[in-house]
């Protein structure tokens, strides 16, 4: 008998909601894999469905493996949890001789001989990183179920990696290359069509499909792709005993042509489905929680309109820190001394991560740990001299070193050098050779910080410069602290998180920027993950300028708007979301509390005691009527804040740390009014 006393009340809720329909609204942390194992278990014990007639369909083999451990440990066995694609391979093996006959068939082990070919074909640069673009572009088309006649037309506001007709022939040929006499190839987008073909086509082969399975449960359900939901209708044929969980909040890979629309318009394709919201975050402090909520509570657009309001479970822990640094490398070596210091109290290296925006970033990071003796690790990418690009350029600074070039000026030489590699002086479109010319920038400005810091080095000594480093940056074979770019991050948790390098054209992403507020908003739900993947610990910085003693004319990320306040006026100068001197004596503020309210704890309140106490009085008559702890309204410190500041409006109210949109439109009219009245 399966226990659903172990589920808080509305897992329970979703795990038993009748046989049917069912959406799970989960927000990060709130428990999405065990209530899906629960309904799964409880569907199964009460006799609803029978363990092997019952696909689950994950995005991951890990996730996969994960559901089918938790049933085992439940006593359930017989449950197929796949991917979409391992699901339909297996599928496609067994209903073949049905739809095709004799006709043999292999899957592509690797696209990209055959891309690379159609690209030649086609008369078009071949270079590895343009060769991979085009490659993705096939793969969102086909995702996107789009042909490679329609391709050019249903582009939208996307930018392609080369001129859309020249995609489109590519494309057409790499099609026809997959007919051979020997039989037919397969890419794993083939896999699908040809299940969703199956399936729609043959009467025989559907009737035995859904003979075998009666109820579905698909998981990360924002991240669909038209062609993973054509493979779902045709599995589901008339039928709706479906469960479907995800977050549109989490939505972050439209880029391979993923979409969260299926997930908003549940309700309406399924009238009768039964819509729960997990919102109780057991991974998070109610201080991340708070932060995360602020940051997606200031989303546009359809998906913002289903946010979820995450309930931080976990005891109470630090108030985020937010920081400016003059430049990239006074952050990366701040970052790292607090990392020492997380160490001495006690934090694990593996429980600390450092996560950014793009690859490139890593470099800075990587060197300021190996300086501090902390070992890390480069998750989903290679560390910064191990990539292609950066070990092919080093190669060839090496042959400039062997002819007669002119050493007076090693900046110019380095980009004279870079640029048959990809270096350019306009950044490109496509992914893959952005990301390489990201690489390659990276190297030009590391030279020029050695150059700056050694005016008269000469090639020989920038070489061996680089060959240090190089060599302090072997990855290594233990575990310690994680860098990893914010998508290879997802899906991943950490009680401690830097989210490093929070400049405008970083976060929100400089070509977000120029595709509009669609590709904007993606970037604001980047960033609302890399939030939510902190347990208790959470660390925002940016820096004003690259270089030590460069101009500092960056602008921290938009997305910090409303949550990070200038408490200097002076242009350029540091900026905090909280004072750092006291505004009565002048010292320095200590404590998160101090930092809030603006003041030293043993200096005297500024506040009148009746509007604080009225203000207390609110808060915690507030806390009771949602059934919520005080602090989920208003800390003490931000209560003492708002008596002290005396806001006027929501403007006002809004510049008080602990403050933010989500909260004003929930209790900002009620503070005004007892600020106006007591």
């Amino acid at each position: 008998m399966i226990n659903l006393q172990d589920l808080d009340e509305d897992q329970r809720i979703a795990a038993s909601a009748p046989r049917g329909p069912v959406c799970i609204l989960a927000g990060a942390g709130t428990g999405k894999t065990r209530t899906i194992t629960y309904r799964i278990a409880h569907l199964i014990d009460q006799g609803f469905v029978s363990p092997n007639r019952v696909l689950a369909v994950t995005f991951t083999s890990r996730a996969a493996g994960e559901m089918r451990h938790r049933l085992n440990l439940m006593g359930i066995g017989g449950v197929q949890a796949r991917t979409f694609h391992a699901a339909a391979r297996k599928q496609l093996i067994y209903f073949w001789p049905q739809v095709a006959g004799n006709l043999p068939w292999r899957l592509i082990d690797n696209k990209f001989q055959l891309v690379g070919r159609a690209v030649r074909n086609a008369r078009m640069e071949s270079q590895t990183e343009k060769v991979r673009d085009i490659l993705g572009e096939i793969e969102w088309a086909k995702a996107s179920l789009i042909t490679p006649e329609q391709y050019p037309e249903k582009l939208g506001t996307r930018t392609p990696p080369a001129p859309a007709e020249k995609i489109a022939e590519v494309y057409r040929r790499y099609e026809d290359m997959k007919a051979t006499p020997e039989g037919m190839l397969l890419d794993f987008d083939d896999l699908l069509l040809h299940t969703a073909g199956a399936l729609e086509n043959s009467p025989a082969v559907a009737e035995e499909f859904r003979q075998q399975y009666r109820s579905f449960v698909v998981d990360e359900y924002q991240d669909v792709t038209p062609l993973q939901q054509r493979v779902l209708e045709a599995w589901l044929g008339d039928r709706d005993d479906l469960t479907v969980v995800g977050d549109a909040n989490q939505t972050i890979y439209s880029f391979t042509g993923a979409t969260p629309s299926y997930l908003l318009n549940f309700s309406r394709t399924y009238p009768q489905a039964t819509v729960v919201k997990l919102q109780r975050d057991y991974r998070s402090t109610p201080q991340v929680t708070g932060l995360a909520n602020t940051v997606i509570g200031q989303a546009k657009g359809r998906v913002a309109g289903t946010r979820l309001e995450l309930e931080g479970m976990r005891a109470p822990g630090p108030e985020p820190e937010f920081n400016s640094y003059d430049d990239e490398t006074t952050e990366a070596r701040e970052v790292a001394g607090r990392i020492l210091s997380l160490m001495a109290q006690g934090v694990p290296a593996s429980e600390i991560a450092v996560l950014y925006r793009i690859n490139a970033q890593s470099a800075v990071f990587e060197q300021a740990l190996a300086d501090a003796g902390i070992v890390y690790q480069v998750r989903g990418g290679e560390g910064f001299f191990n990539r292609t690009e950066i070990r092919q350029a080093l190669t060839q600074l090496v042959r400039a070193g062997q002819r007669d070039v002119d050493e007076s000026d090693l900046v110019r030489l380095t980009q004279r050098v870079l640029v048959p590699l990809g270096l350019s002086s306009e950044e490109p479109e496509g992914a893959q050779e952005r990301e390489r010319w990201q690489s390659l920038n990276a190297l030009v400005e590391l030279v020029q910080e050695l150059v700056q810091a050694t005016p008269d080095l000469d090639l020989a000594g920038l070489l061996l410069k680089l060959r240090e480093r190089q060599e302090a940056k072997h990855p290594p074979t233990v575990e310690g602290v994680t860098l990893a770019s914010l998508h290879a991050a997802k899906g991943l948790e950490w009680d401690a998180v830097f989210l490093v390098g929070l400049i405008d054209s970083t976060l929100p992403i400089s070509h977000a920027i120029k595709a509009g507020d669609e590709a904007i908003e993606e970037e604001r739900r980047l960033f609302y993950v890399g939030v939510t993947r902190a347990r208790e610990h959470l660390f925002c910085s940016w820096a004003l300028a690259r270089q030590e003693g460069g101009r500092k004319s960056r602008k921290r990320s938009r997305f910090l708007d409303g949550i990070v306040i200038d408490m200097l006026p002076e242009a350029g100068a540091p900026r905090s979301n909280r004072p750092r001197n006291c505004r009565v004596c002048g010292n320095p503020l200590d404590t998160a509390a101090e930092k809030v309210v603006g003041r030293c704890s043993s200096c005297p309140p500024q506040a009148e005691e009746e509007v604080y106490e009225a203000l207390r009085t609110w808060r915690n008559d507030t806390a009771r009527q949602e059934n919520n702890a005080a602090y989920m309204v208003f800390s003490n410190a931000t209560l003492m804040a708002i008596a002290e500041m005396k806001p006027t409006n929501e403007n006002e109210l809004l510049s008080v740390p602990g403050v933010g949109p989500m909260k004003i439109e929930k209790y900002g009219e009620d503070v005004l009014e007892i600020l106006r009245t007591a």
